[in-house]
């Protein structure tokens, strides 16, 4: 029996990618099946669970990923999502041991002291010293608690074992934001805080427009990879049909506030207050606003006011204060609650929960939230996140609630972003014009040998969920943008792949010899259950040079491996990757393109 469970534990850890890919397939308590015996093994294996895999998701399977999320600083829900997934898969993931020997040590009378990382954390706001900085003496390192989650990078698939290439569209761009936070006050720019899609979707590249009545248009180019001579790079773009004003739906807003201790200062509370003025002055006088606030307790500040009523709702906004400790639990219920109370039918019914993430009591009641979460977007309530501050700083949380909500994640480090992400691109942010959008690439053999994606890898799906509308996608909004790159290996090129080959797919490589590959995109119309296939072949040679909007996307891919220190990087480097950029005369008169060369310009200087 054992080395049955060593076979399997082995054969499992081969095909991690896969499982990687049915990210979207969140199991929880009752659940039964295969693919629960498989996180129950890896769960034993990692010491999390004594008991052998039953292939039933039960009480101490729960009770065992809870853990496993703490130990991995994920969302505390019970629930296997895709990130919960994607880290339990990964090689660092954290084992029991290692857990416990971060968070539990022996007190001097003997007694366990499971909690006592926790009380000081909530006492002092500073983390416990780790044991080995105990024993020994040693100084605290400096204070930063952010947290991230631990990012898998997209390998090089071969076209002959994988043909087709799956994922969720992402239309979130927090992760760009943090990165301009951090470079311009001289921070170190941690590995897993950077996550390349949310980075090229941050910009505009002059896609092609919709026709017809197309949710959105879609763009795409072949060209060499900068980076690597013996590879092609393919760019896809997706550009959202614009709602106009007159005919964007009526907007019931419940603006959630974390108002806790944490959330003192210019950069955090008083920002929020100012981002939240900014939209109040886009909005219709027939939309609703209620005001939700939450500390030590939650309160209802203002419910269901007319956003007519604008002065009511400034001076409510205005006489925000930070102070006492985070129990978001209670306020993202009474939130949704509200939201409920006054929704519109066919309108807008959205909760915009702005917080630095630091859910320093209730942490317990983070599976209640997940849940709730999920059971409110049926219902039609979606969730945007707004993150602010730095050093306690839970992006990984926040981003798996946006997850959990269909909805957006921005994080606001100036004024200009918030105008960014709730004036500028506003209707994006909360009308939508396609739901579980999701697309998949088919990949000839005749042509291509190889393919990696660039970012999205906590977006990948399975194959066979492509045309599963119970699986869910990702929401593109009004004026939104969708980018995504590939580094294709051509049939002929030098590049290794070492993959194997089908003697069944060699006698017939020859179909459709002239495409290149297929993009199809599966798309719900707000509103509907059903989704919408439409299809893209790809055709005709290679473009000899690329074209301005690839070398700005690919200059912005470049800076996200440089930072990541990715295996893939070629021949990138913070030379080329500004020189790429530099090269975009549309660069000019775009402040958000002249920034990132700025940004850009500041990290070549530094190496």
């Amino acid at each position: 029996m054992k080395k049955l469970l060593a076979l399997c534990l082995a054969a499992l850890l081969l095909v991690c990618p896969l499982l990687s890919a049915s990210a979207e397939a969140i199991l929880r308590q009752g659940d039964t099946g295969d693919d629960v015996a498989l996180i129950q093994a890896r769960l034993k294996e990692l010491g999390y669970l004594d008991e052998e895999p039953t292939g039933v998701y039960d009480e101490a399977t729960a009770s065992a990923v809870t853990i496993f999320q703490m130990f991995n600083d994920l969302l505390e829900t019970g629930m296997v999502d895709g990130k919960t997934r994607e880290i339990l898969f990964s090689p660092n993931a954290v084992t029991a041991d290692e857990g416990a020997n971060r968070y539990v040590w022996e007190l001097e009378d003997g007694a366990a002291g499971t909690a006592v990382y926790y009380a000081q954390v909530s006492a002092t706001g500073m983390p416990a010293p780790a044991p080995a900085a105990k024993e020994s003496g040693a100084a605290w390192p400096e204070w930063n608690a952010n947290e991230y989650t631990y990012i898998s990078e997209n390998g090089f698939q071969s076209v002959s074992t994988a043909p087709l290439s799956t994922f969720a569209a992402d239309v979130d761009t927090a992760s760009y934001a943090q990165l301009r936070s951090m470079i311009l006050a001289g921070q170190r720019v941690p590995a897993d805080a950077v996550r390349i899609e949310e980075m090229l979707n941050y910009f505009n590249y002059d896609y092609a427009q919709p026709e017809d009545d197309s949710p959105f248009g879609v763009t795409m180019m072949l060209a060499p990879c900068p980076w690597n001579e013996d590879t092609l790079l393919l760019q896809i773009g997706l550009q959202a049909r614009v709602i106009k004003p007159e005919d964007r739906p009526r907007h019931n807003l419940v603006f959630l506030i974390d108002v806790s201790g944490s959330m003192f200062g210019a950069d955090r509370l008083d920002l929020v207050k100012r981002a939240f003025m900014l939209l109040l002055d886009e909005l219709d006088p027939a939309d609703t606003v209620s005001i939700v606030t939450y500390a030590s307790r939650d309160e209802v500040v203002l419910e269901g006011v007319p956003a007519a009523d604008k002065v009511r709702i400034m001076e409510a906004i205005e006489k925000l204060e930070a102070g006492g400790s985070t129990n978001s639990a209670a306020g993202i219920q009474t939130a949704y609650q509200i939201a409920e109370r006054f929704a519109v039918e066919g309108g807008v019914n959205r909760v915009i929960m702005a917080t630095d993430g630091d859910f320093n009591v209730g942490v317990s009641s983070e599976g209640d939230l997940a849940r709730l979460i999920m059971e409110k977007k049926e219902g039609g309530v979606r969730l945007t996140m707004l993150g602010v501050g730095y050093g306690n700083y839970k992006d990984n949380k926040l981003e798996a609630l946006a997850d959990y909500g269909d909805g957006n994640y921005y994080y606001l480090d100036t004024i200009f972003e918030a105008r960014k992400a709730l004036v500028t691109e506003g209707g994006g942010t909360f009308v939508e014009v396609a739901r579980d959008v999701k697309l998949q690439l088919d990949f000839n053999p005749a042509r291509i040998k190889g393919y990696r994606l660039i970012g999205y890898e906590d977006r990948v799906m399975a194959a066979e969920d492509f045309a599963n509308d119970s699986k869910d996608g990702g929401e593109i909004g009004s004026g939104h943008r969708v980018t995504a790159l590939y580094e294709i290996v051509p049939v002929g090129s030098k590049f290794e792949m070492n993959a194997p080959q089908s003697r069944y797919q060699q006698e017939s490589v020859q179909q459709a010899a002239g495409e290149w590959l297929t993009l199809s995109i599966r798309a719900k119309k707000p509103g509907h259950d059903e989704s919408d296939l439409m299809t893209y072949p790809l055709e005709g040679e290679p473009l000899e040079e690329l074209p301005e909007a690839m070398r700005f996307a690919a200059g912005v891919a470049e800076t996200g491996m440089l930072l990541r220190g990715s295996e893939y990087l070629g021949s990138s480097s913070w030379e080329s990757a500004l020189a790429l950029v530099r090269s975009c005369p549309g660069v000019t008169g775009d402040a958000f393109k002249e920034e990132f060369v700025y940004l850009l310009t500041l990290l070549e200087r530094q190496q």
